[in-house]
């Protein structure tokens, strides 16, 4: 039997935020999988809300949701879509979560009575959370969020420092990532952001083993050298982290940095070199496309784009089956008045969204594919306008709408299912995680999978209203994908139309650069052809 202890690797973040902890984590994580290690991943956010779930997407970005339903931070789609890893509730801890738990025991008397405090009781439930994330895997690593120097990362940072002496020093890697920026007017790349980060770090008792250099440019080895020895690490633990063409480039570029020859030595385990081909494909086919076409995304959140990060990347995969580079223009669906400005694009896309506004340019833009014979793919929201436009404009159900939209519409065509009503809290009350589907032979949905049983990922309160299933079938609408008991409609398509179908799950979640997901590749080979 296997004893080998697992080995844990934490990645913090300086000087400011958005440097790529995420891509790093996930790239580190792919590199040590090449190597045939058993990887995993733990996200630490330093926020009291318990998850993002109720956060608006302009402060959060995207929501990712797990196969168990749980509501997470969007780094995991980089875990997810990098390795082979599964995340579920147990892989995105938050500060709210740790201090309801600790609050819940403090209420039930598990402390004995004891005065309760950030350190041993938060840093203890902080620890837990990561050993219980680490089970059964060769390699956790731990990505901690926020900047390093942030009041709200504190308990995290003394939770992974304690963390070093529980486990043994063999046991534990420390990887920092800090901005060299080039500023142009003195043409020199400036290491003091870097040494302050670090400096700033080994305030709260970690120093570092390896330092990732985000920059835009390879790192010469004098500023390697300058990095290393005033913050006090091997030469080649200083990693140049530079922008990329593809993200799918990341994990290449920090091999060929040595990043995972480094990390293995400090954690002393001995692999095989890692078989990075496929990655090496995948970069061809994004960099080297045979064509480019554009597909026009109509949605509330387009003002920040990483409201829709799996939607993108997802868009991306589904290029590179047909060597297709994809473009995406973004609409803001409130502003959209005239649809004919979408004329140009070769496929039009409706993502999810929430709430009346902009409701209205959503409708628009269905209508204008529709009828303009532009494929159309409808996500969640997106499904659900397909419903209400085809009602209104072709079933003759004059102010069709969601309820959601219109508490009074006269035909709730979209609507709460009646267990639903009557809830009060927003928080995890929708349908969440993984649902069977069952897809009807002949549709395109069925062609696209291949297979009539499919189970996807779903985040949304509203349903197709089961009353107008027949009005709107026999109006022409394909109801080709249902739940197994044919209750709940799962995907819906419109007959002589190129390409024109919605699903109520988020089909995104599921897509890798590896394994495209059939729904998106479909829809941009659609888009090739019509242009």
């Amino acid at each position: 039997m296997n004893t080998r202890p697992t080995k844990f690797i934490f990645v913090t973040g300086g000087v400011l935020s958005s440097l790529g902890k995420g891509l790093a984590s996930a790239s580190l994580g792919a590199l040590l999988e090449a190597r045939g290690l058993r990887v995993t991943f733990l996200k630490l956010d330093p926020y009291l809300n318990i998850d993002p779930g109720t956060m608006n997407p302009f402060q959060h970005g995207e929501v990712y949701v797990t196969e168990d339903g749980a509501e997470t931070d969007l780094d995991l789609g980089h875990y997810e879509r990098f390795t082979t890893a599964t995340m579920s509730k147990t892989n995105n801890v938050t500060a709210g979560k740790v201090y309801d738990a600790v609050i819940t025991k403090e209420r039930r008397g598990d402390y004995l009575g004891g005065t309760v405090q950030v350190i041993p009781h938060v840093t203890d439930e902080i620890k837990a959370r990561i050993h219980e994330a680490s089970r059964g895997v060769d390699i956790l690593v731990v990505e901690v969020g926020g900047t390093v120097g942030d009041i709200e990362s504190l308990p995290f940072l003394e939770a992974i420092r304690q963390f070093r002496a529980d486990v043994g020093r063999d046991n534990v890697c420390y990887v920092h990532i800090a901005l060299v920026p080039f500023v142009a007017t003195a043409g020199e790349l400036k290491t003091k952001p870097v040494q302050h980060s670090v400096k700033e770090l080994r305030t709260v008792g970690i120093a570092p083993d390896v330092i990732l250099c985000r920059t835009d440019r390879f790192l010469p080895k004098p500023v390697k050298a300058k990095i290393a020895l005033f913050c006090n690490v091997d030469e080649d633990a200083v990693i140049t982290a530079k922008d990329v063409e593809t993200i799918y480039e990341v994990p290449i570029i920090l091999h060929q940095e040595g990043l995972d020859d480094k990390v293995t030595q400090i954690l002393n385990i001995w692999t095989g070199r890692p078989n990075l081909r496929r990655w090496e494909e995948v970069v061809e086919r994004f960099t080297h496309p045979e064509r480019e076409i554009t597909i026009a995304m109509v949605g509330k959140y387009v003002d920040l784009t990483e409201s829709y990060k799996s939607l993108n990347e997802a868009l991306y995969h589904g290029g590179l089956p047909h060597k297709t580079r994809v473009k995406i223009s973004y609409f803001d669906s409130e502003k959209l008045e005239d649809p004919s400005v979408l004329a140009t694009a070769h496929g039009i896309l409706v993502p999810h969204g929430f709430g009346e506004r902009g409701a209205e340019g959503k409708a628009r833009a269905v209508r204008f594919a529709r009828e303009q014979r532009i494929p159309y793919f409808g996500i969640c929201f997106g499904m659900q306008f397909l419903v209400i436009e085809f009602a209104r404009n072709v079933a003759g159900l004059e102010r069709a709408n969601s309820s959601e939209v219109d508490e009074k519409t006269p035909h709730p065509v979209i609507d709460l299912l009646p267990e639903q009503r009557g809830l009060k809290e927003k928080g995890a009350t929708m349908r969440l995680g993984a649902y069977p589907c069952v897809l009807r032979p002949g549709t395109k949905a069925y062609e696209a999978y291949g297979t009539a049983q499919i189970s996807e990922r779903h985040r949304h309160r509203y349903e197709f209203n089961p009353e107008y299933r027949d009005r709107l079938s026999r109006a022409g609408l394909v109801l080709s994908g249902t739940s197994p008991d044919g209750r709940l409609v799962e995907v819906v398509e419109v007959e002589d139309h190129p390409w024109f179908l919605g699903c109520q799950f988020h089909p995104e979640f599921k897509s890798t650069p590896f394994k495209p997901h059939p729904l998106f590749t479909a829809f941009v080979g659609a888009a090739v052809r019509r242009a």
